[in-house]
C-alpha cells in the first residue's frame, strides 16, 4: 500500500472543517513524525523574498568556495561509502533568549547601502573540523521571517496541548525554563553532488529539540523520513512549512508522539535550499513526560527520564547520527540529580 505524507491546510482550523483538520495533525504527530503545513498565514511574498535571497547570496558568495573545498578534499574522486561528513553549506542564526545578527560583522560593504546584514558560515564537517567562509544577508528580511515562524510554532504547540488534552499553553510553559525558549534557524545549501550514493546530503537522524519548521526547496527534493522501515519523501511544495518533531515532545508526550529518522539525499542536478528553524526549550528547562499524560495511561509508568535541557544537547552533540534510544537510557543516569521544581509561568 502506498503511504501518502500528510498535508494539512491550516486555514480549515477556523471553519466548520476544524475537528477533521484536528483529527488529521493528530494522526501525523501519533504516526509520522512529520507533516505539511498549507495556507499556514505566513505572506508568500516574504517567503519569495527570503528564498531569492538566499539562493542569491549561495550562487554569489558561497558557490565557488564550496567547489574549491570539495576538490582540495578530492570528494567529487571517493570510490567508497563517507560516513563522517554531510555534503551541506549551512549557516546558524539564533533568535531567541536573544538574537546574535547585530553581534556578527558585516563584511561586504556593497550589502551594507541595501540591506542591514548578518554573517553566513558555509561548513562541511569530516572529522570534527569545520571550514568556514562568511557572507553577508539580509537581517531584516530574516529577522521578519524569524517572527511569523515564532508565532506558527506556538500556535503549533497549543494545537497539540488541545489534541492530547493537556492544559491550554503546558507546552510552552514547559520550554520556557528561567529565560525563555531557544529558537534558531539553520540555512543550508545542498549542491549538486557526483557521488549521491556514496555521501549523503545529511546522515540519518531525529532532531533533539521541540518542534521544527521547515522552508524547503519546492523544486529540488531530497528530504526523507524513515516510516515502517521505509524511506518515503518529504514531497516539495511551494510556499508550504514542513513540520516534524523533536527529542523533546517524545519525552514530554511518554511516547505517544514520536521523533523520526530523516535524512536528505544529495541530488546529482540543482542545488536544493533548506530553511530549518527550531524552536526548542530553553537551555534550563527541565523535560519529563507530562503528570497529566500518565494518568490518563493504564498502568500510568513514566518511560522516559527527567533532565535539563543543556544536559541531553551536550549528549546529543556527540551522538545525533545515531539511534536515539540510547540517548535517552542515558539520561536516566541523570535524572536523580534534576530538581523538579515547578514549570516557569510566562
Amino acid at each position: 500500500m502506498e503511504l501518502t505524507f500528510p498535508v494539512i491546510d491550516f486555514s480549515k482550523l477556523n471553519g466548520e472543517e476544524r475537528a477533521a483538520a484536528m483529527e488529521m495533525i493528530k494522526d501525523a504527530c501519533e504516526n509520522w513524525g512529520f507533516f505539511e503545513l498549507v495556507n499556514h498565514g505566513i505572506s508568500h511574498e516574504l517567503m519569495d523574498t527570503v528564498e531569492r535571497l538566499t539562493k542569491e547570496h549561495y550562487r554569489k558568495c558561497m558557490e565557488q568556495r564550496f567547489k574549491e573545498m570539495v576538490a582540495s578534499k578530492g570528494l567529487e574522486a571517493v570510490q567508497s561509502e563517507i560516513n563522517d561528513m554531510d555534503w551541506e553549506s549551512t549557516f546558524f542564526l539564533r533568535h531567541l533568549p536573544e538574537s546574535n545578527m547585530s553581534e556578527i560583522p558585516d563584511l561586504e560593504e556593497d550589502y551594507r547601502s541595501e540591506f542591514t546584514s548578518f554573517s553566513y558560515t558555509v561548513s562541511m564537517m569530516k572529522n570534527g573540523l569545520m571550514f568556514n567562509f562568511f557572507f553577508s544577508g539580509n537581517r531584516k528580511v530574516m529577522k521578519e521571517f524569524a517572527v511569523e515562524l515564532e508565532k506558527l510554532a506556538e500556535q503549533l504547540l497549543d494545537l497539540l496541548c488541545e489534541n492530547l488534552g493537556l492544559e491550554p499553553g503546558y507546552l510552552k510553559k514547559v520550554f520556557y525554563g528561567s529565560k525563555g525558549p531557544t529558537f534558531g534557524t539553520k540555512v543550508s545549501n545542498y549542491p549538486p553532488c557526483p557521488k549521491p550514493d556514496l555521501i549523503k546530503g545529511l546522515r540519518a537522524h531525529t532532531d533533539a529539540g521541540g518542534i521544527i519548521l521547515l522552508f524547503q526547496d519546492d523544486k529540488v527534493s531530497g528530504l526523507q523520513l524513515l516510516k515502517d522501515g521505509q524511506w518515503i519523501d518529504v514531497p516539495p511544495m511551494k510556499h508550504s512549512i514542513v513540520i516534524n518533531l523533536g527529542d523533546q515532545l517524545e519525552v514530554i508526550t511518554n511516547g505517544k508522539y514520536k521523533s523520526v529518522m530523516h535524512r536528505v539525499i544529495a541530488q546529482t542536478d540543482g542545488t536544493r535550499m533548506s530553511i530549518a528553524s527550531f524552536y526548542n526549550p530553553g537551555s534550563d528547562a527541565v523535560i519529563y513526560p507530562a503528570p497529566a499524560l500518565l494518568e490518563k495511561e493504564a498502568d500510568k509508568s513514566q518511560v522516559y527520564p527527567k533532565f535539563v535541557f543543556e544536559d541531553y544537547m551536550k549528549l546529543y552533540a556527540g551522538l545525533k547520527f545515531q539511534a536515539k534510544e540510547p540517548r535517552f537510557e542515558a539520561m536516566k543516569t541523570v535524572e536523580s540529580a534534576v530538581n523538579l521544581g515547578p514549570i516557569a509561568t510566562v
